[in-house]
Protein backbone atom coordinates (compact mmCIF):
# COMPACT_ATOMS: atom_id res chain seq x y z
CA UNK A 1 0.00 0.00 0.00
CA UNK A 2 0.86 3.67 -0.15
CA UNK A 3 -0.01 5.25 3.20
CA UNK A 4 -0.13 8.94 4.07
CA UNK A 5 0.32 9.85 7.74
CA UNK A 6 -0.72 13.24 9.07
CA UNK A 7 1.54 14.09 12.01
CA UNK A 8 5.08 13.01 12.79
CA UNK A 9 5.06 12.85 16.57
CA UNK A 10 5.66 9.66 18.52
CA UNK A 11 2.60 7.87 17.16
CA UNK A 12 3.05 9.01 13.56
CA UNK A 13 6.75 8.17 13.42
CA UNK A 14 6.18 4.76 15.03
CA UNK A 15 3.36 4.00 12.61
CA UNK A 16 5.59 5.01 9.68
CA UNK A 17 8.34 2.71 10.98
CA UNK A 18 6.01 -0.29 11.32
CA UNK A 19 4.45 0.28 7.89
CA UNK A 20 7.83 0.50 6.17
CA UNK A 21 8.91 -2.69 7.92
CA UNK A 22 5.91 -4.40 6.32
CA UNK A 23 7.02 -3.17 2.90
CA UNK A 24 4.53 -0.34 2.34
CA UNK A 25 5.44 3.07 0.93
CA UNK A 26 4.89 5.94 3.37
CA UNK A 27 4.59 9.72 3.24
CA UNK A 28 4.49 11.80 6.41
CA UNK A 29 3.10 15.34 6.70
CA UNK A 30 3.93 17.75 9.50
CA UNK A 31 4.09 21.55 9.79
CA UNK A 32 7.15 21.40 12.07
CA UNK A 33 10.30 20.33 10.18
CA UNK A 34 11.96 19.34 13.46
CA UNK A 35 9.29 16.69 13.97
CA UNK A 36 10.88 14.61 11.19
CA UNK A 37 13.77 13.98 13.58
CA UNK A 38 11.41 11.46 15.22
CA UNK A 39 11.83 9.28 12.14
CA UNK A 40 14.62 6.72 12.16
CA UNK A 41 17.75 7.25 10.12
CA UNK A 42 16.79 4.71 7.48
CA UNK A 43 13.36 6.17 6.67
CA UNK A 44 12.96 6.04 2.87
CA UNK A 45 9.51 7.58 2.52
CA UNK A 46 8.52 11.15 1.71
CA UNK A 47 8.61 13.96 4.26
CA UNK A 48 6.18 16.77 3.49
CA UNK A 49 6.28 20.02 5.40
CA UNK A 50 2.80 21.49 5.67
CA UNK A 51 -0.52 21.49 7.46
CA UNK A 52 -2.14 18.06 7.37
CA UNK A 53 -5.39 19.35 5.87
CA UNK A 54 -3.71 21.54 3.24
CA UNK A 55 -4.65 20.40 -0.27
CA UNK A 56 -1.19 20.94 -1.75
CA UNK A 57 0.55 19.14 1.10
CA UNK A 58 -1.78 16.18 0.72
CA UNK A 59 -1.19 16.05 -3.03
CA UNK A 60 2.59 16.21 -2.53
CA UNK A 61 2.29 13.28 -0.11
CA UNK A 62 0.49 11.24 -2.77
CA UNK A 63 -3.00 11.30 -1.27
CA UNK A 64 -4.52 10.93 -4.75
CA UNK A 65 -3.01 7.45 -5.05
CA UNK A 66 -3.06 6.50 -1.36
CA UNK A 67 -4.56 3.25 -0.16
CA UNK A 68 -4.80 4.51 3.42
CA UNK A 69 -4.60 7.71 5.48
CA UNK A 70 -4.04 8.14 9.22
CA UNK A 71 -4.29 11.48 11.00
CA UNK A 72 -2.45 11.44 14.32
CA UNK A 73 -1.52 15.05 15.08
CA UNK A 74 -1.92 16.56 18.55
CA UNK A 75 -5.04 18.49 17.50
CA UNK A 76 -8.54 17.03 17.21
CA UNK A 77 -9.66 19.62 14.65
CA UNK A 78 -6.68 19.02 12.37
CA UNK A 79 -7.18 15.28 12.61
CA UNK A 80 -10.85 15.23 11.75
CA UNK A 81 -10.66 17.85 8.96
CA UNK A 82 -7.81 16.00 7.24
CA UNK A 83 -9.55 12.64 7.72
CA UNK A 84 -12.75 13.94 6.15
CA UNK A 85 -10.80 15.41 3.23
CA UNK A 86 -9.06 12.09 2.65
CA UNK A 87 -12.30 10.12 2.82
CA UNK A 88 -14.81 12.42 1.15
CA UNK A 89 -12.71 14.41 -1.36
CA UNK A 90 -9.84 12.10 -2.26
CA UNK A 91 -11.82 8.88 -1.75
CA UNK A 92 -9.04 7.11 0.13
CA UNK A 93 -10.29 3.55 0.86
CA UNK A 94 -9.01 3.33 4.44
CA UNK A 95 -9.06 6.34 6.74
CA UNK A 96 -8.53 6.42 10.50
CA UNK A 97 -8.07 9.30 12.92
CA UNK A 98 -7.02 9.83 16.52
CA UNK A 99 -9.31 11.97 18.68
CA UNK A 100 -8.48 13.04 22.23
CA UNK A 101 -11.97 14.15 23.25
CA UNK A 102 -14.10 11.00 23.80
CA UNK A 103 -17.30 12.98 23.24
CA UNK A 104 -16.16 14.03 19.79
CA UNK A 105 -14.95 10.55 18.93
CA UNK A 106 -18.47 9.10 19.00
CA UNK A 107 -19.73 11.86 16.69
CA UNK A 108 -17.01 11.20 14.13
CA UNK A 109 -17.55 7.45 14.22
CA UNK A 110 -21.10 8.19 13.06
CA UNK A 111 -19.53 9.78 9.99
CA UNK A 112 -18.08 6.34 9.20
CA UNK A 113 -14.53 7.40 10.03
CA UNK A 114 -12.87 4.83 12.31
CA UNK A 115 -11.67 6.72 15.37
CA UNK A 116 -9.21 5.95 18.14
CA UNK A 117 -10.08 7.95 21.26
CA UNK A 118 -6.69 7.63 22.94
CA UNK A 119 -7.69 9.32 26.21
CA UNK A 120 -10.71 7.06 26.68
CA UNK A 121 -8.76 3.96 25.62
CA UNK A 122 -5.86 4.65 28.00
CA UNK A 123 -8.23 5.53 30.82
CA UNK A 124 -10.20 2.31 30.41
CA UNK A 125 -7.01 0.25 30.31
CA UNK A 126 -5.74 1.78 33.54
CA UNK A 127 -9.11 1.47 35.26
CA UNK A 128 -9.32 -2.18 34.26
CA UNK A 129 -5.85 -2.88 35.66
CA UNK A 130 -6.48 -1.04 38.92
CA UNK A 131 -9.99 -2.32 39.60
CA UNK A 132 -9.91 -5.78 37.99
CA UNK A 133 -6.27 -6.80 38.08
CA UNK A 134 -7.02 -10.52 38.14
CA UNK A 135 -8.56 -10.32 34.67
CA UNK A 136 -5.64 -10.37 32.24
CA UNK A 137 -6.75 -8.08 29.40
CA UNK A 138 -5.48 -9.32 26.04
CA UNK A 139 -7.36 -7.01 23.71
CA UNK A 140 -9.87 -4.19 23.87
CA UNK A 141 -12.48 -3.54 21.22
CA UNK A 142 -13.59 -0.07 20.18
CA UNK A 143 -12.40 2.33 22.83
CA UNK A 144 -12.44 -0.20 25.63
CA UNK A 145 -16.18 -0.93 25.76
CA UNK A 146 -15.47 -4.66 25.44
CA UNK A 147 -12.45 -6.51 26.84
CA UNK A 148 -11.04 -9.89 25.83
CA UNK A 149 -9.56 -11.37 29.00
CA UNK A 150 -7.44 -14.47 29.53
CA UNK A 151 -7.36 -16.52 32.71
CA UNK A 152 -6.66 -20.01 33.95
CA UNK A 153 -9.81 -21.83 34.98
CA UNK A 154 -10.42 -21.47 38.74
CA UNK A 155 -10.46 -24.93 40.31
CA UNK A 156 -14.02 -24.51 41.61
CA UNK A 157 -15.33 -24.30 38.04
CA UNK A 158 -13.94 -27.69 36.94
CA UNK A 159 -16.83 -29.72 35.56
CA UNK A 160 -19.03 -26.66 35.06
CA UNK A 161 -20.03 -25.42 31.62
CA UNK A 162 -19.65 -22.20 29.68
CA UNK A 163 -23.36 -21.60 30.16
CA UNK A 164 -22.64 -20.98 33.85
CA UNK A 165 -20.54 -17.94 32.92
CA UNK A 166 -22.27 -16.57 29.84
CA UNK A 167 -24.53 -13.58 30.37
CA UNK A 168 -26.25 -12.19 27.24
CA UNK A 169 -24.77 -8.86 26.12
CA UNK A 170 -22.33 -8.88 29.09
CA UNK A 171 -20.12 -11.97 29.30
CA UNK A 172 -19.26 -14.56 26.64
CA UNK A 173 -16.76 -17.42 26.84
CA UNK A 174 -15.17 -17.27 23.39
CA UNK A 175 -12.37 -19.81 23.32
CA UNK A 176 -10.74 -22.49 25.46
CA UNK A 177 -7.10 -23.53 25.19
CA UNK A 178 -6.65 -27.09 26.43
CA UNK A 179 -3.14 -28.45 26.28
CA UNK A 180 -1.66 -27.56 22.89
CA UNK A 181 -4.97 -26.98 21.10
CA UNK A 182 -7.72 -24.38 21.12
CA UNK A 183 -11.42 -24.74 20.52
CA UNK A 184 -14.34 -22.37 20.15
CA UNK A 185 -16.66 -22.49 23.14
CA UNK A 186 -20.37 -23.28 23.04
CA UNK A 187 -22.99 -23.12 25.78
CA UNK A 188 -22.46 -26.82 26.45
CA UNK A 189 -18.65 -26.78 26.59
CA UNK A 190 -17.55 -28.40 29.87
CA UNK A 191 -14.49 -27.02 31.63
CA UNK A 192 -11.56 -29.20 32.62
CA UNK A 193 -8.74 -28.48 35.07
CA UNK A 194 -5.91 -26.53 33.50
CA UNK A 195 -8.12 -24.92 30.81
CA UNK A 196 -7.20 -21.42 29.72
CA UNK A 197 -10.30 -19.33 29.06
CA UNK A 198 -10.65 -16.36 26.73
CA UNK A 199 -13.73 -14.37 27.68
CA UNK A 200 -15.28 -11.28 26.10
CA UNK A 201 -16.73 -9.00 28.76
CA UNK A 202 -18.43 -5.62 28.63
CA UNK A 203 -16.50 -2.96 30.54
CA UNK A 204 -19.25 -2.40 33.10
CA UNK A 205 -19.65 -6.16 33.66
CA UNK A 206 -16.10 -6.98 34.76
CA UNK A 207 -17.13 -7.08 38.41
CA UNK A 208 -19.94 -9.48 37.56
CA UNK A 209 -17.48 -11.76 35.74
CA UNK A 210 -15.20 -11.78 38.77
CA UNK A 211 -18.12 -12.86 40.96
CA UNK A 212 -19.12 -15.60 38.49
CA UNK A 213 -15.53 -16.86 38.52
CA UNK A 214 -15.45 -16.81 42.31
CA UNK A 215 -12.66 -14.22 42.34
CA UNK A 216 -14.76 -11.87 44.49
Amino acid sequence: MHVVIGGCGRVGSYLAYMLEREGHSVAVIDKDPESFENLWEGFSGRKVRGVVFDHDALIEAGIDRADAFASVTSGDNSNIVSARLAKEHFRVPRVITRIYDPRRAEIYRRLNIPTIASVAWAGHRMLSYLSHGELDSQYQFGNGEVDLVRLELPSQLTGRSAADLNVPMEVQVVCIVRGASAQMATQGTVFKGGDILYIAVARESQGKLERLLGLK
